[in-house]
């Protein structure tokens, strides 16, 4: 079991994807890895409530993962989160909106 796994299940959530070990892969390839891999993720997942809204939870924990261990990553997971929060914030909207607030609250 990953870190965000056991992280998650402490909270009852059984993640659905893959992006946990997605990004851990990119962290090994640099920055330009992480945000190649975030791009993909997002533009083939934005319109799926569920898969985006791991998507973002991931990229939340990766900012603390990375937390004082190394800034640049945490940073540019930071960037990302933020985008894909505004976006999500901005474009869902009725159940999908309430399913994304509830889950990541």
């Amino acid at each position: 079991m990953n870190y965000f796994e056991a992280v998650m299940e402490e909270c009852g959530y059984k993640p659905m994807t893959t992006f946990w070990m997605d990004f851990t892969i990119a962290d090994k390839f640099g920055i330009n890895a992480i945000k190649d891999t975030f791009q993909r993720a997002f533009e083939g997942w934005k319109y799926d409530v569920k898969y985006l809204t791991e998507l973002v939870m991931v990229l939340n924990h990766k900012i603390w993962y990375w937390y004082k261990k190394d800034e640049a990553k945490a940073k540019v997971y930071d960037e990302l989160w933020r985008e894909a929060d505004v976006w999500c914030s901005e474009n869902l909207t009725g159940e999908d909106a309430d399913y994304y607030f509830q889950t990541t609250d």
